[in-house]
């Protein structure tokens, strides 16, 4: 499941997973998220916390996932990932090169760290 985190500037998105994250998460909450951001904003900052309560992603959110990422991805321009899951941070540290944008790997006990930097000009 993932939920909108309100409170961020207009040009970050903050995403919280908890559970497992479905392809259904990704066409109802996150895409919509993006688009109504990106209309609004020339470039995207993504907070995306990964909290304790996460189990994983189906491939259907993998996939889109992958395909958000590619369409838009001279528009993104920083990401924070918070995450204690090991494999999520080797993943993203591994692909980290593929975004043009700023990216940085937080633990959940840097979580305010995340957000005073997602939102730095």
């Amino acid at each position: 499941m993932i939920e909108i985190i309100e409170g961020l500037p207009d040009n970050v998105v903050g995403l919280l997973a908890t559970g497992e994250v479905t392809k259904k998460d990704y066409l109802e909450v996150v895409i919509p998220a993006i688009e109504k951001s990106l209309k609004r904003n020339a470039k995207l900052r993504l907070y995306y916390d990964l909290g304790s309560q996460f189990t994983g992603f189906d491939f259907g959110a993998e996939w889109e996932d992958f395909k958000l990422g590619i369409e838009h991805l001279s528009r993104w321009e920083r990401a924070a990932v918070v995450t204690d899951v090991a494999w999520i941070r080797h993943l993203v540290g591994a692909f980290r090169f593929l975004m043009p944008g700023k990216m940085r790997i937080f633990t959940t006990a840097q979580a305010s760290e995340a957000r005073k930097w997602i939102v730095a000009a």
